[in-house]
Order: structure tokens, then sequence, then C-alpha cells
């Protein structure tokens, strides 16, 4: 019969500490903080409103996928793209690049 390891759960800050050690898992996070700059303002904005994705991208003229990926940083979206998911939702977007 085989034996079965036991699993040593680590917690978030530990495992986020592990990983920041390691210089490729570094710069693959950095390059997401754009999309996380985006994502989380549309998120909250979207909230704020009380409005679900399907509506969002009617108003902005896409499918409910989209908005979908563009609130989990799955997504380069075009410029043209963020200029009417902002209109849609009456905001600015505030983004730093480094």
């Amino acid at each position: 019969m085989k034996k079965i390891k036991k699993i040593k759960w680590v917690s978030a800050d530990e495992l986020d500490k592990k990983l920041m050690q390691d210089p490729k898992f570094v710069k693959a996070y950095n390059n997401l903080e754009t999309e996380f700059q985006i994502a989380s303002q549309m998120i909250e904005a979207r909230i704020k409103q009380n409005i679900s994705q399907e509506e969002l991208a009617r108003k902005v003229n896409t499918g409910q996928a989209v908005i979908s990926r563009l609130e989990g940083a799955n997504a380069k979206p075009s410029i043209s793209l963020l200029e009417r998911v902002a209109r849609a939702l009456n905001i600015k977007f505030n983004i730093t690049i480094q």
C-alpha cells in the first residue's frame, strides 16, 4: 500500500515571499501591473453603479466575455476599447506605467 504524503500548507504571505525571490516571477508579475490597475478600476466603478458585466458589455458594444477578460486582467485592450469602457462607466482610468 502506498503511503500518502502529507501536504504542507503555506500562507499566502509565505507563498508571495517565496515567489518574489524568483526574478522571472517578479518580471512577469510586474508586467501585469497595468492590467491589474485597469481591472480594479473597472470592477470598482461597475459595482458602485450596480451594473452587470452583460449590461456594461451592451453599453460598450462588445461581448460579456470581453468585459470578463478585462476584469480578470486577462486581456491587452486597445485604447479605443478602454475609451468606450470609460465613457460607459463615466470614469477616467488612472494608469501608471514604469
